[in-house]
């Protein structure tokens, strides 16, 4: 990005003289900053460098952001094979008045495992009911969030070759506070019949359950329970409160669905897009064995594209090359798996007379997505028959969709790439200290070749990161702050994971915490905020001189404010250090108004302090006006640097 102020300089320079991460004796370190901003060396940061990553793991997705609140819906966690578990489906009453068992008798092809609920006792008889009933109740990702007032649409399918009489209830985890209650009485319903209800909750409980109850004896087959809040993102099945979440980070880009999950620990587990589109109640579901857990892809393939436009970021697909983590298909036969994918990328960006963009358009977008990206699997790069998948693919989608940027999973930072890509993999998990050192990561990487997707970034160990440390935040920003210098071979960034929900942590730390009513940021989701300006800005030429430098890390860049059309200059300061820093900023070139200047700083009284569901804002971002001692000519000013301190300057240039 340009910006029209004609000719100008700003000067910065440090001078710095800097204690390490932890406590050290000492008076306040006096720094000064220098930076050239003549339009000669200032350069355009992409405006693709920092966006999200989506996994489904740690149940983001089940249990998080898809905002089904029934696990297992459709009974078929257990397996297609039959008597199978029906977790987290329990019994309601004395397994010898009720019995729960599994049968393939489901009118939907593709998911034929239902549920047969033999109801042993009645209202009269030898064999009395007890006066609540009995029944078969599920409480969902560890419990199911009611709020009062808020509405729910529970949507099933039943038979029975006898009349019923039901109570569908949301309750309290013990089944003993009604929250909403509804009844299904029928004299016949010999077929599958579908039914839906509209609850009104009239409590609240965080920890709530959904029951069928009954006091009357016969069979009751059931199917594909859904129970939805009415209240999702404009209605498409995003949790209100974790999209939210994510459209404040402004991401640029979408990367999704994996990772891990899209290669699947075996072949048969891996993520296969079709099977994720088209009506929900029709979707198999898979076992993500890599992550251990069930998911019924009412997050699919349709859904994330819709995500990524709906957060105004591109989508990036990551797609399953024939590779998982135990087996592999042999280039010679890997042709259904390429022609799967050119069917995926023509639901994506075929117009609606094509097989599979009608296919889209059917769904409710006739308009293709705005595809430009995509990643042929995932960490790979080791086993031995990627190099030949991935040229097959390479070759296929470069014939039909030339356009298409293609990622290669192949780390090219350390030297060149011996197969074609249009930008290289780059994961990267370690300590705070070797983080905040791969500020220089990319410093001499060569420029000819292919950029960087800096996909996955995140300290890691627990001695540093905690479960979302501010030290692991600092760390990251000072790696980020390399990134931006580096952008002109960095085209993108995301931090990993995304989601975790506390009751299922399988990678610690992640940016957003979770459970079945609340949602907090942990300081890395708010570290990445300071660096949502910076897509698309221009990035000021600075150096960092000093007897040392590793514990501080700066940057200067150009930015639009796209409300007002004004520029502000943005300073950004890591102090990952334990004493505070005098920092004195030399302007030549262009006068900055600092009457209007904000900092924003992220910092906490110990460098190990987290947030929490009982204080998720102990860490989080202050803003307030600047408090600097300004030259009167506005080309220089001083200020405070706090210890252990992520800070960003924003100044109006005048």
């Amino acid at each position: 990005m340009g910006f029209s102020r004609g000719p100008c300089s700003v000067l910065v320079c440090i001078l710095v003289g800097l204690c390490s991460f932890y406590p050290c004796s000492g008076t306040d370190i006096t720094a000064q900053l220098f930076v050239n901003a003549s339009k000669q060396s200032a350069r355009t940061i992409p405006d693709t460098l920092f966006g999200i990553f989506f996994e489904e793991i740690n149940h983001a997705g089940a249990g998080g952001l898809w905002a089904e609140l029934v696990d297992n819906r459709g009974f078929e966690a257990g397996g297609q094979a039959t008597p199978s578990d029906i977790a987290p489906w329990f019994i309601i009453g004395d397994e010898s008045l009720v019995v729960l068992s599994t049968d393939r008798s489901s009118c939907f092809d593709r998911n034929k495992i239902a549920l047969r609920m033999d109801v042993l006792c009645d209202s009269k008889g030898p064999l009395i009911c007890p006066a609540g009933g009995v029944g078969v109740y599920n409480p969902g990702f560890w419990g199911m969030n009611i709020e009062q007032g808020k509405s729910y649409k529970l949507i099933l399918y039943l038979r029975s070759y006898n009349p019923i009489n039901v109570s569908v209830s949301l309750t309290d985890s013990t089944g003993s506070q009604p929250l909403a209650t509804s009844n299904i009485i029928a004299s016949s319903v010999s077929n599958w019949t579908r039914m839906e209800f509209l609850f009104v909750a009239k409590a609240t409980n965080p920890n709530s359950r959904l029951q069928f109850t009954t006091t009357q004896a016969g069979v009751i087959w059931f199917d594909q329970v859904s129970l939805m809040p009415v209240d999702t993102y404009k209605g498409l099945g995003f949790r209100e409160d974790l999209f939210q979440l994510l459209a404040d980070l402004k991401p640029a880009f979408l990367r999704f669905p994996g990772g891990c999950f899209v290669e699947g620990g075996r072949l048969p587990n891996a993520v296969r897009w079709k099977d994720t589109i088209g009506p929900w109640e029709e979707r198999p579901g898979h076992y993500g064995d890599v992550w251990d857990y069930w998911t019924d892809d009412g997050l699919g393939h349709f859904e994330f594209f819709q995500l990524a436009e709906d957060l105004g970021a591109l989508p990036i697909w990551v797609f399953n090359n024939g590779i998982s983590l135990h087996g592999e298909v042999n280039m010679s036969v890997i042709l259904p798996f390429i022609h799967e994918v050119l069917d995926g990328l023509e639901f994506a960006k075929g117009d609606a007379s094509t097989t599979w963009g009608s296919v889209r358009a059917a769904l409710g977008h006739p308009e293709p997505f705005d595809l430009r990206y995509v990643a042929i699997g995932n960490e790979e790069c080791p086993i031995q028959g990627y190099r030949g998948n991935y040229l097959k693919f390479y070759q296929a989608i470069k014939h039909y969709y030339p356009e298409i940027k293609i990622i290669s999973n192949c780390d090219g930072s350390s030297q060149k790439l011996d197969h074609p890509a249009d930008l290289y993999d780059y994961h990267i998990y370690t300590s705070a200290n070797n983080m905040f050192s791969k500020y220089n990561a990319f410093d001499y990487v060569a420029r000819d070749g292919p950029k960087a997707f800096v996909s996955e970034y995140a300290v890691t160990p627990k001695e540093d990161a905690g479960t979302g440390s501010l030290l692991a935040a600092l760390a990251e920003a000072g790696f980020l702050l390399g990134l931006e210098r580096n952008s002109d071979i960095v085209e993108m960034a995301s931090y990993a994971p995304l989601f975790v929900n506390t009751n299922d942590r399988h990678w610690n730390p992640d940016a957003i915490v979770l459970n079945s009513a609340k949602a907090y940021g942990t300081p890395s989701y708010w570290m990445q905020q300071f660096f949502i300006e910076s897509n698309g800005a221009t990035l000021l030429n600075s150096t960092l001189q000093a007897s040392s430098t590793n514990s501080l890390h700066a940057s200067a860049i150009i930015w639009k404010n796209t409300d007002d059309a004004t520029y502000y200059l943005r300073l950004k300061f890591v102090n990952i250090g334990s004493v505070p820093v005098s920092m004195k900023i030399s302007i030549d070139g262009v006068k900055i108004n600092t009457k209007s200047a904000l900092s924003t700083v992220l910092t906490s009284d110990n460098v190990m302090d987290e947030n929490s569901f009982d204080k998720p804002a102990k860490v989080t971002p202050v803003r307030a006006p600047l408090t600097a001692n300004v030259e009167l000519d506005g080309t220089e000013m001083t200020f405070t640097l706090a210890q252990h301190s992520l800070t960003s300057i924003d100044v109006l240039t005048t």
